[in-house]
C-alpha cells in the first residue's frame, strides 16, 4: 500500500500499487466508493479467472433467435451478474455482448481461418434495461 496511510484499506493487496500523490483522505473516499459499489463483495468461480472469461460469463445471457448470412438476432436477459449498482444492465456488459454478437455476425461471412478484429463499436444508451428485462 502507499506510504501516505498507516491504516489498512480494502484496496490493500500484495499487487496493489497506490500512488504516493494520493492523500489518505482520497484513498479513504475511493475505498468507500468501491465498497458501496460492491466491488469487494465480488466472488467469481475459478472457471472465470481465466483469459476471455468475460465472454464465457456473458454468453449465458444471450439467446440467439435467428442467424442469417451477415445478420444475427439475439435476446439479452438482464440478470444480476451483468447489472450495475442502479439495478439496470451495465453499459460495459452490453458493450461486451455487442462485440461478441458482432464477431459472430462477421463469422457468418468470413471463415474461421481469417483473424477478426472489431475496429470500432458505437453504442447510444437511451435508458437502462431493468432486472429481468429483455
Amino acid at each position: 500500500m502507499g506510504e501516505n496511510s498507516s491504516a489498512p484499506t480494502l484496496l490493500e493487496s500484495k499487487n496493489t500499487i497506490i500512488s504516493k500523490d494520493l492523500s489518505p483522505d482520497s484513498i479513504s473516499k475511493l475505498n468507500g466508493f468501491l465498497k458501496s459499489m460492491g466491488v469487494f463483495n465480488l466472488t467469481f468461480p475459478s472457471q472465470y479467472d481465466t483469459k476471455d472469461s468475460f465472454s464465457e460469463l456473458t454468453r449465458g445471457f444471450l439467446k440467439v433467435q435467428h442467424i442469417h448470412r451477415g445478420k444475427i438476432s439475439c435476446i439479452v436477459s438482464v440478470k444480476p451478474p451483468i447489472m450495475n449498482f442502479y439495478g439496470s444492465l451495465h453499459g460495459g456488459a452490453i458493450g461486451a455482448l455487442a462485440a461478441r454478437v458482432a464477431t459472430g455476425c462477421a463469422r457468418t461471412i468470413v471463415g474461421k481461418e481469417k483473424e477478426l478484429f472489431l475496429g470500432e463499436l458505437s453504442i447510444s444508451y437511451l435508458s437502462g434495461a431493468p432486472r429481468n428485462g429483455y
